[in-house]
């Protein structure tokens, strides 16, 4: 295994293959085969089979991959351990590129506000599959195995079986855009779910980080990513911006405004509940880990974290919405 400018905690064990440029937190593996770049974060536990390649891409705890897949440009959620996770089957394909030549294409598979406190159902993704980005799923989502997820799952708990697409035959339109309101307001999401993980990371993950072994340099290197991830996404949407033409008042608007938007998508905070903060800061003090205080967490304390979660995400889709008011986004 060839390891360059990578973070790891305890425990992590890689097999064979080659990884720069990742944090791996404690207990998370790759099997042989594996090809890991820049802007991923394997949370506890995260792990994958043999032959992955991921980039960009940030799993939650106890997330499993199979063998053969790339998984690139995304945040999968989901599962409460190792026993009870999300799971993508093997030969599955997240699709990242356009033939535009564009990657405004994150998806979301699960969500921040709630995945952080590990009590949600799984996400499965069937194997010999793929999603075309970006789209997005509730938890506890099934999708079945040898189909392409091209839509939406919004709703939690639902099983999906897409139908093969209808036989299209038309001129190709370079840089149509058909669905250009539904791309931005998903990019939008993934990055306001991006600032409520580091406001999660900096207020809540950092007290116990503090109290392990080369926990700090652990945390920088998560940290690092996560401004490297947002940097990514702000650049697609500049090249998706540098593809349009002004042809409707939409367009027109992104196009102006699109430096007003990527400053817009800069990190936004908030103070986490005070009481969570202190409960985290004793447990950590007394050598108690994440994972275990997490999921001890009490149904008032799940809320008020939730609550406070979601109001970064929905501050920086509203700010957006705002700013963009001809594309009537739709969050």
């Amino acid at each position: 295994m060839t390891i360059q400018n990578c973070q790891l905690g305890a425990g992590v064990q890689l097999a064979g293959g080659f990884a720069e440029g990742a944090v791996f937190l404690d207990g998370a593996s790759m099997a042989s085969g594996a090809h890991i770049r820049p802007g991923t974060i394997l949370e506890e536990q995260a792990n994958g089979a043999h032959t992955v390649g991921l980039k960009q891409t940030i799993l939650f705890p106890f997330v499993t991959l199979g063998s053969l897949i790339n998984f690139c440009d995304l945040l999968m959620a989901g599962g409460t351990s190792r026993h009870d996770h999300s799971e993508v089957g093997s030969s599955y394909i997240h699709f990242n590129f356009t033939p535009d030549g564009d990657k405004t294409t994150a998806s979301l598979f699960g969500d921040v506000p709630r995945g952080v406190l590990l009590d949600q159902p799984p996400i499965f993704l069937g194997g010999q599959g793929g999603a075309v980005g970006p789209v997005v799923t509730g938890f506890g989502t099934v999708v079945g195995a040898g189909s392409v997820l091209r839509d939406d799952v919004s709703e939690d708990g639902r099983l999906v079986l897409p139908p093969s697409p209808e036989e299209v035959y038309r001129p190709v339109a370079p840089a149509s855009y058909r669905q250009l309101s539904r791309i931005i307001a998903k990019n939008v999401t993934y990055l306001a779910n991006l600032s409520a993980l580091e406001s999660w990371y900096r207020q809540i993950r950092r007290l116990f980080f503090t109290h392990l072994e080369f926990g700090p340099l652990v945390l920088a290197g998560a940290l690092v990513n996560l401004t490297d991830i947002r940097a990514e996404r702000i650049k697609r949407l500049r090249v998706l911006a540098g593809h349009l033409q002004p042809s409707d008042e939409g367009r027109a608007q992104l196009i102006e405004r699109i430096e007003d938007v990527a400053e817009a998508l800069a990190v936004v905070d908030g103070p986490a509940p005070a009481d969570l903060v202190r409960l985290c800061g004793a447990a950590a003090g007394n050598g108690r880990r994440y994972l275990d205080i997490i999921g001890e967490l009490d149904a008032e304390q799940r809320i008020a974290a939730t609550e406070w979660l979601s109001g970064i995400v929905e501050t920086q889709q509203q700010n957006v919405a705002e700013m963009l008011p001809a594309l009537e986004l739709r969050f």
